[in-house]
């Protein structure tokens, strides 16, 4: 009952956050806690989160901007792996309340910087993609903080959902391999991270037929939705 819950759960989450590129870590955690513990859930999680985005990757494969992953990924990796080690040391509801009042002040941001035709070049992701390494190292979720700046580029729909997903998964990976290494990630928490990993991965290919019915603005809309939904939703975990 414990498994068929959970997974009922990461299939709705996987479609859901396939459709809006995250989401699926903020709605599984709790579910995850519950089931297995905190100190169960974190590991678990990581490893579904991997196989989540790797299924979007699958999905949108041939959409993918892999000069943005590129740029990305050269210091996202290194920073990942600090903020993991990181994660003992820094309070964790801090990180988490900064990033609240980041999404929701990302939201006015996006327009004003839409109204001006600001586009993101390729070599500020090297910065984003260090900051937001080092987060994701510290914190179970930072997708919400991705959307803003990908979408600044002019990425949306699949190619918005492949080439973040692909930039995610290399900066997952690489907090994994520094948890494995300390032991904070034995074979049965790899185990039940591919089996809840499995939901998510059905729940992403789900989403495909609503993503190609979307309209970009309406695409973009959601996403304003849900990074105020997030936003007031890490917020209040964080002062609760």
């Amino acid at each position: 009952m414990t498994y068929l819950l959970v997974l009922t759960v990461g299939l709705i989450a996987g479609t859901i956050s396939g459709i809006v590129g995250f989401g699926s870590s903020i709605m599984l955690m709790p579910v995850l806690v519950l089931a297995f513990g905190p100190r169960e859930a974190v590991p678990i999680m990581a490893i579904a989160a991997i196989m989540a985005n790797l299924s979007r990757v699958a999905v949108w494969w041939r959409e993918v901007d892999w000069r943005v992953v590129g740029a990305y990924a050269l210091t996202g990796i290194p920073a990942a792996a600090l903020g993991a080690r990181t994660l003992l040391v820094l309070p964790p509801r801090i990180v988490e309340a900064v990033l609240a009042v980041f999404f929701i002040a990302m939201i006015p941001l996006r327009r004003w910087l839409a109204v001006r035709n600001f586009r993101l070049k390729l070599w500020h992701f090297a910065v984003v993609g260090a900051v937001i390494g080092f987060l994701t190292g510290i914190v179970v979720s930072t997708g919400p903080v991705n959307t803003p700046f990908f979408l600044a580029y002019g990425l949306v729909k699949g190619a918005f959902l492949g080439t973040e997903a692909m930039a995610s998964l290399v900066v997952y990976v690489s907090k994994s391999l520094v948890f494995r290494s300390y032991g904070a990630l034995p074979l049965a928490a790899i185990a039940q991270g591919l089996i809840i990993g499995c939901s998510l991965t059905a729940g992403s290919f789900i989403a495909k037929r609503f993503v190609l019915s979307l309209e970009p603005e309406k695409f973009r809309l959601l996403m304003d939705a849900l990074l105020l939904a997030s936003g007031l939703t890490m917020l209040w975990t964080a002062l609760r």
